[in-house]
């Protein structure tokens, strides 16, 4: 009986040692090396200040800003609380939100049909990306509110624009956040517009 009760403890302590400190230092160590940027979180910094990263999504609302989906995560982007609307197809609550999103959306750019991504959720709440014909949708609205052409757009969203993954997985996609802050390099609001 002590016997086992001393190869327990040690065996504890041995594969706590290794597998609760040996381990993750190796493997973050390892990231560190090869993989510095991904294992930092991909953020962003613009004049010395972090304002975002490329793999979490955040709001945008002004109209001279190409907006995100729709986050359903806490408050909204919210890295703490990621997760979808969990409502089904059929559910009268999500049904309502989407029609009323999508009127409002029509509104914009009456007579255009709405990408669904720009009615719908990501699944985690936290998508930092939208479909290039999201970014189509919006581009008579950020053209006017920054008063340029929407063909200069059109060059920017393609600049920004992601390709499927190896050529084969998931579809082209455009990154938000980058693509909004190109958009104030080349292309700079007054103080007061960033605002609205």
């Amino acid at each position: 009986m002590k016997k086992n009760l001393v190869t327990a403890i040690l065996m504890t302590l041995a594969t706590t040692i290794l597998l609760g400190i040996i381990y993750p230092l190796v493997v973050t160590g390892i990231a560190q090396v090869l993989f510095r940027e991904k294992a930092n979180g991909q953020l962003i910094e613009v004049n010395g200040k972090i304002v975002g990263s490329r793999i979490i999504g955040q709001a945008f609302s002004a109209p001279g800003y190409f907006h995100p989906r729709l986050s359903i995560a806490g408050n909204g982007y919210d890295a703490t609380s990621s997760n979808g609307s969990q409502l089904g197809p059929t559910n009268q609550k999500l049904i309502d939100r989407v029609k009323n999103d999508t009127a409002a959306a029509q509104a914009e750019n009456p007579g255009t049909p709405v990408p669904v991504d720009l009615v719908t959720a990501s699944a985690s709440g936290l998508d930092p990306h939208i479909t290039p014909a999201s970014a189509a949708f919006q581009r008579p609205r950020v053209a006017k509110a920054r008063g340029i052409s929407e063909e200069q757009l059109r060059q920017l969203v393609a600049k920004h624009t992601e390709g499927r993954q190896w050529g084969f997985l998931g579809e082209p996609r455009v990154n938000i956040l980058e693509l909004n802050l190109d958009l104030d390099r080349q292309f700079p609001l007054s103080k007061q517009a960033k605002a609205e």
